[in-house]
């Protein structure tokens, strides 16, 4: 049998070279993915809608829509979603495990040499010029998607309430919540629909934007990590994984109630290094979990860690894949996706414009952001391309800053 898309459609189970075309996209993205969802989601609409064409742009907002519907983060389940609508299963597995291994590699890497050493690389001059091409390919992105998504001045409405409520200080859970809610009732009643009125379905949903850490760096492992068994590690990530919604700072607030004051597995200040790094790295900032089980218990603990925080991402996407048709059949849910996707868009917009006014401080970052935003909008030129030349530009000047 070949799977069935969300988009209806049945996506016929790809042979090697479709796996391995899988695995060289997600590998990429998960190598250059520095930023957050808002440009992981920017660089996958690169990819996979704008140069290969795998997914229309409204089907691929749809998925950005789903994956607020689950606990979990949402660049990775995006990925897991994509491999799924092109292979089923195994795509399903290859696409999100691809995009989440870079991630894991460096920061297990990062956790030896800061068991060996004490401290953690020395990455920050790296990012100098990372950010601002990262804002350029997050607000190409934030273009693209947001011509589909406001389709109608309704929409734009929406839209720009949502982007006005984040940037005056409310959550991006109650936004997005109260957007989807009111864009689905209005939208609905604004249609004047015949007949009797469809009950109302209303499903908590969430964003993961990127977190912020600051670190001050700590020598050894916590003195109660030797208590900490395997199976009491995994257990603890998978509940984080299975149940964990909202931003980096829920994902802080989360960890340190557990690992910190309640069990007392690590000192506040490791803790607060591994999220740091978390930050810094490509990649999901679930990857802390790779950091923490590596400092609990070597490299057993971090692979314990890592399937438990990400393998109920994997379950999730996979049950609601299929689920997200029968969304779009009904009126209601329809709208309520629509209004979704409005919102998602005005919340990455919201990123970006929350990161511009820490990133651009200098010349030298807004000659980068241009430069950036001129080779991904004018020339069209493959974002990686455009983040590993911030890179390579912005490096040298960061080893000056």
């Amino acid at each position: 049998m070949h799977p069935m898309g969300s988009d209806g459609e049945a996506h016929p189970t790809p042979g090697r070279h479709g796996l391995t075309e899988l695995v060289r996209v997600f590998l990429k993205l998960g190598v250059i993915g520095f930023g957050g969802p808002a440009a992981h989601l920017a660089m996958m609409d690169d990819e996979v809608v704008e140069r290969r064409q795998w997914l229309s742009r409204e089907h691929f907002l749809d998925l950005v829509g789903a994956t607020n519907l689950i606990p979990g983060p949402n660049s990775s389940e995006m990925t897991m979603h994509i491999g799924y609508e092109r292979g089923g299963i195994p795509g399903l597995v290859v696409a999100g495990s691809c995009f989440i291994l870079p991630a894991v590699l460096i920061t297990g890497v990062a956790a030896w040499a800061y068991v060996t050493y004490g401290s953690l690389p020395a990455v920050e001059p790296l990012l100098f010029g990372i950010k601002p091409a990262v804002l350029s390919v997050i607000l190409g992105a934030v273009w693209k998607l947001g011509r589909t998504a406001v389709a109608g001045w309704r929409l734009g409405v929406l839209g720009a309430g949502v982007l006005i409520g984040v940037l005056a200080g409310v959550g991006e859970i109650p936004a997005l919540f109260a957007g989807g809610v009111i864009g689905m009732v209005w939208l609905r009643l604004s249609a004047r629909p015949r007949g009797t009125a469809s009950s109302l379905v209303v499903v908590p949903f969430l964003t993961h934007p990127p977190s912020a850490g600051a670190s001050a760096l700590a020598v050894g492992a916590a003195g109660a990590a030797a208590t900490v068994s395997l199976w009491q590690l995994g257990f603890f990530f998978l509940k984080v994984g299975a149940v964990l919604y909202g931003s980096g700072y829920v994902l802080v607030a989360f960890l340190e109630g557990g690992l910190v004051e309640q069990f007392g597995w690590l000192t506040r200040a490791e803790l607060l290094d591994a999220i740091a790094l978390g930050q810094l790295t490509p990649g999901p900032i679930l990857s802390t979990a790779t950091f923490v089980g590596f400092l609990l218990h070597g490299a057993p603990g971090a692979a314990v860690a890592t399937v438990g925080v990400f393998l109920p991402s994997f379950v999730f996407v996979l049950a609601l894949n299929p689920v997200i048709p029968r969304l779009r059949t009904s009126a209601w849910m329809s709208a309520f996706l629509d209004a979704v996707n409005v919102a998602a868009v005005a919340l990455m917009l919201a990123v970006t414009i929350q990161l511009g006014a820490t990133v651009l401080v200098s010349w030298p970052a807004w000659v980068i952001a241009l430069a950036a935003a001129v080779v991904v909008l004018w020339f069209r030129v493959n974002a990686a391309w455009a983040v590993l030349g911030g890179a390579l530009v912005g490096y040298p000047l960061g080893l000056l800053a």
